[in-house]
């Protein structure tokens, strides 16, 4: 709360907000420790929570308010090893969505967008974390080199350009395009589908 009324002091008014929190884990949950998967949450939720629930009043007295929240691919389907990942940007998601309901029906001059970026060339797999004597190394790889398709520049462009339409929702890559579609499609089928091709794709632990 500081922090805004701090960035409202200096600027005068708030017009946009993007919050953009996110770490990873990769790993099976009965492996993982309470404390990572907190950590995940606290970061990836509670931060998208708490920077919308600061800055929300500002937004609204700015008369023209746009809130822009990050969730992940991730949010749209779930993987084997993500658990803690994908509860975080499920979540991130189903916020997102309420909120911009709630503008609309109280009339909040505040537009609400969440992002879905697939693949996207950061560090965010590099710096993952993962249980105990399983290579890090090798999952930040295979990332990097089979995933990471969309560079940042090109993902920031697309986000602005999802703002400037004022879209409920903004897909980021052609992997969350093509997948978003796909498992609108299919429906909970795709859950057998994602784990015969990441037990034989992701590399072991």
């Amino acid at each position: 709360m500081e922090y805004a009324d701090k960035v409202v002091e200096r600027f005068g008014v708030v017009n946009q907000v993007y919050n953009n929190a996110g770490i990873a884990y990769h790993g099976e949950f009965e492996r993982t420790e309470f404390k990572d998967f907190e950590r995940v949450v606290d970061v990836d939720f509670w931060g998208v929570v708490n920077g919308t629930k600061a800055f929300l009043p500002h937004l609204i007295a700015s008369g023209d308010g746009h809130l822009i929240n990050v969730s992940s691919l991730f949010g749209l389907l779930s993987i084997p090893g993500q658990s803690a990942y994908n509860a975080a940007k499920f979540a991130v998601r189903g916020f997102t969505e309420s909120l911009r309901q709630e503008m609309l029906v109280a009339k909040h001059p505040v537009q609400v967008t969440c992002v879905h970026p697939g693949g996207i060339k950061t560090a965010i797999a590099r710096n993952a974390a993962v249980p105990d004597g399983d290579d890090q190394v090798s999952f930040a790889q295979f990332f990097d080199s089979k995933l990471a398709r969309t560079s940042p520049e090109d993902a920031a462009a697309t986000i602005v350009n999802g703002v400037r339409k004022n879209k409920g929702r903004v897909l980021i890559g052609a992997d969350a395009k093509l997948l978003d579609g796909w498992v609108r499609l299919v429906g909970p089928s795709y859950q057998r589908v994602v784990a015969f091709v990441t037990a034989r794709v992701l590399p072991k632990g």
